[in-house]
């Protein structure tokens, strides 16, 4: 069996191991997940290891028949791994082991559960990130969605089956809309395969192009989320359980942004190029909406959430600048963000677990008592307000020299956000960690075990990485983004020449394929 099926399916086989312990072995449950989980990332850094950046499109590609419509395309299971992708599989098969590993502290009970719909989530996303056939990508994407569904309402907070019935509407419609331009696309070029759908799409006209993009792009943007689809997010983090916020920051949201990359841009330049100054002025409101979100906040958990609707805001303004700088600088901020933010929560998870409060009032001097605790946050809180040598700064700097490059005011809108971004950030890293130390609760906090610290600790090894050699990573990505690029390059200098001809020889230049 080939590598890439090893790594998408390995973690329902330790899915099916679970099951097979009795519900009373939550111990032994936990280690295999773990070891599954770490499996995975081994599985993982190999397959990183061997790709080659010097190789234009997916490499370690497996194809194998699955179902045949009749009077329709043929669905294959075809599984490939480009530079954009191996950046998401590896974020999501490093960030996996480090939540199984902080179950320890919040999940104990119907254990054998929660770690089965966690397996089960890691196959789904792989799979999304993985899939080079159409139908197969849909299938993925709706089954990394029901385990959340589960994990808020079962193990959520108390207001968890109200930010469980507002995931689940949201995301339905989105996924019903994806639904409808899978079929359209489907019937429109009969192939259900990614890279002969990419080629055949970008031939189409502007205007066919919007309506297929339109109906990915509403379900991507829902998933990120871009402004005004956000308010689900910060009832979905704030009731989900620690290690269920961590995989949703973490990865998750990065489904929608890697699909606006995957479809909406590289599947319909022409398309991508008409809506591109929407999606960045999104993208700059979404950035200091967010931050200021994030300031009228008391409860640490919902500010974290609320941040995410900033920093993803980034990533959509560097994507829609549809410049190199801009687009590197998005798939970098995916895996940044990713990091920072897991930590962030992680973090908030710890010390709610100890004061079973996440109100900032309630804290306030605590880095005397835990000493280690305040030592990564810190480096949380940089790493997620873009300090250069973090992986925060890399990200942000590339995002916003591809936005001016493209529209200065927003560009310096996104600016404004890094200072937006620092006020909320610093200001509750004071109110919880510094000043007098006057409440009885705070003087009597443990601070950090054994099994805390080597949960942060791969992160940080990665924040400090990514920040100070960020080359190895952007050279990852480098091919797949420029071909992406180029793609938008070919469809902007169509669009003004069509602009400025005649019309008989604009009509002349637009070609419409035909069902094959």
């Amino acid at each position: 069996m080939d590598h890439l099926t090893w790594l998408t399916f390995l973690p329902l086989i330790g899915a099916a191991l679970v099951l097979l312990t009795p519900s009373s072995a939550a111990q032994a449950q936990r280690m295999i997940a773990l070891a599954t989980t770490l499996a995975v990332a081994v599985l993982g850094v190999m397959i990183y290891r061997d790709f080659d950046s010097s190789i234009l499109g997916a490499q370690q590609v497996v194809s194998i028949p699955w179902f045949e419509i009749r009077g329709g395309p043929a669905i294959r299971y075809t599984l490939g791994i480009d530079g954009i992708s191996l950046l998401m599989v590896a974020l999501t098969s490093l960030l996996m082991p480090i939540v199984i590993l902080s179950t320890w502290g919040h999940i104990d009970k119907r254990v054998k559960e929660f770690m089965v719909w966690m397996l089960v989530m890691e196959t789904g996303m792989l799979g999304v990130f993985l899939s080079l056939d159409l139908v197969l990508f849909y299938f993925f994407w709706e089954i990394s969605l029901i385990p959340l569904y589960f994990m808020v309402g079962i193990w959520g907070g108390e207001r968890r089956i109200y930010a469980t019935i507002k995931f689940f509407l949201y995301t339905l419609a989105g996924s019903l809309v994806m639904l409808v331009a899978v079929i359209a696309m489907l019937y429109q070029f009969n192939s259900a395969d990614i890279p002969t759908l990419t080629e055949l799409a970008a031939a189409l006209p502007a205007d066919k192009q919007g309506w297929l993009f339109a109906g990915f792009a509403l379900a991507f943007a829902i998933k990120v989320p871009v402004m005004p689809f956000h308010t689900w997010l910060a009832d979905a983090h704030t009731e989900a359980p620690t290690s269920g916020s961590v995989v949703l920051a973490g990865v998750l949201l990065k489904m929608g942004t890697y699909g606006l990359l995957r479809f909406c841009i590289a599947m319909f330049p022409a398309a991508a190029v008409q809506w591109a100054p929407l999606f960045m002025v999104l993208g700059a409101a979404g950035i200091v909406y967010g931050a200021f979100l994030a300031m009228a906040q008391n409860d640490l958990k919902r500010l974290v959430a609320c941040s995410s609707v900033s920093h993803l805001g980034y990533v959509i303004l560097g994507m829609f600048a549809l410049t190199s700088a801009g687009l590197q600088g998005g798939v970098l901020q995916m895996v940044s963000h990713g990091m920072s933010t897991g930590m962030l929560f992680l973090l908030v998870g710890m010390i709610y677990e100890r004061r079973h409060t996440r109100a900032l009032d309630e804290f306030g001097g605590i880095a005397h008592s835990m000493p280690l605790f305040a030592i990564f946050l810190v480096i949380a809180v940089l790493s997620s307000a873009a300090l250069p040598g973090l992986n925060g700064f890399v990200g942000e700097y590339l995002i916003l020299k591809g936005a001016f490059d493209a529209n200065q005011t927003l560009a310096i809108v996104g600016v404004l956000g890094v200072i937006f971004g620092s006020v909320y950030l610093l200001v509750a890293t004071r109110r919880v960690l510094f000043g007098p130390l006057n409440k009885r609760e705070n003087r009597e906090l443990l601070d950090l075990n054994a099994r805390e610290i080597a949960t942060l600790a791969p992160i940080v090894l990665f924040i400090v990485w990514i920040g100070v050699a960020p080359t190895p990573f952007l050279n990852k990505s480098q091919g797949a983004v420029d071909v992406i690029v180029r793609r938008c390059d070919e469809a902007r200098a169509l669009k003004l020449a069509t602009v400025t001809a005649d019309p008989a020889d604009a009509a002349a230049n637009l070609t419409t394929p035909t069902r094959r």
